[in-house]
């Protein structure tokens, strides 16, 4: 295995590496959801249906490019 040449560019810059992220706080956020009681008011399987959405587009932008990455901010 081999990284991009430009991987620390496509780790701040892609947005498939970004909604992986928000994928793995929605699924933490799941976890954590027993232990917030009825604080957070949501019905069962909303943030496995949200986190799915996520890894879905997450996926989906994995497969477009992105031009951008490349360019100095």
């Amino acid at each position: 295995m081999r990284l991009v040449d430009n991987w620390r560019a496509v780790l701040t810059r892609a947005w498939s590496v970004r909604l992986m992220l928000l994928a793995g706080l929605l699924t933490g956020l799941e976890a954590a959801l027993p232990f917030l009681g009825e604080l957070v008011p949501l019905a069962p399987g909303v943030l496995a249906a949200i986190t799915a959405i996520v890894v879905m587009a997450a996926l989906i932008a994995r497969l477009l490019a992105q031009s951008n990455i490349g360019e100095k901010p």
